[in-house]
């Protein structure tokens, strides 16, 4: 596929996205790698728009540029996101109670404490990032092993062949101690992100280096 089709096919999809206002989102297109500028209006936007980038077939990559702006009159203070992160993690079922620490500064949302799986790990930023006034989130929340090499390749090569949108044998897992080393090659930026989720829910994998290609 062309750089210019794929490019409309982008927009297209953006347009057709019902949680993204496509109106204020730049598309660029350069050997399948996707370069969207502009601004949206939550952070739930901006990751909605990422997800929907990723559906379309021939995205390689994805380079994301764009800023979070709230309208004055609905920007929330600092301590306002962090009290509301900490009650949500506090009764979010999937991260372990008091497990992680929340700081804010300029409504960016930085995660840190240590959780046993990255699944725990991946939770705990999915709860804070549909808060409101949230510009971003970065998430430095620690792994702590809980599995030995041989149990985490088997837990990981089972969870692809479950998975309904992945062709397993086209993808290579292999284990470093604790790091997950993902290859192969998948039809899309969907499976991609796919394969990497099914590595970082793995008890005991502290890393994932994804070397997988989107052809």
């Amino acid at each position: 596929m062309d750089d210019k089709t794929l490019q409309q096919d982008v927009t297209d999809e953006l347009n057709f996205e019902p949680g993204v206002n496509a109106a204020h989102i730049g598309v660029a297109v350069d050997r399948g790698i996707v370069t969207l500028s502009g601004h949206v209006g939550s952070y739930l936007e901006k990751m909605a728009t990422e997800r929907a980038v990723g559906r379309v077939r021939g995205v390689r990559g994805i380079a994301e540029e764009l800023q979070v702006r709230y309208p004055n009159d609905k920007r929330a203070a600092d301590d306002q996101i962090a009290e509301r992160a900490l009650n949500i993690l506090a009764w979010y079922a999937g991260v372990p109670g008091g497990a992680v620490q929340v700081q804010v500064q300029k409504g960016w949302v930085t995660l840190t404490g240590a959780v046993s799986s990255g699944y725990q790990r991946f939770n705990a930023e999915t709860a804070v990032q549909r808060l409101h006034g949230v510009t971003g989130i970065t998430n430095q929340i620690r792994i702590k092993p809980t599995a030995v090499a041989g149990d985490v390749h088997k837990v990981i090569e089972e969870a692809l062949r479950r998975n309904a949108e992945l062709n397993a044998r086209k993808v290579r897992v292999t284990i470093d101690g604790s790091r997950a080393v993902l290859e192969g090659a998948v039809g899309s930026w969907r499976e991609r992100a796919a394969v990497e989720r099914a590595a970082w829910s793995a008890p005991g994998v502290m890393a994932v280096e994804d070397r997988i290609t989107v052809s």
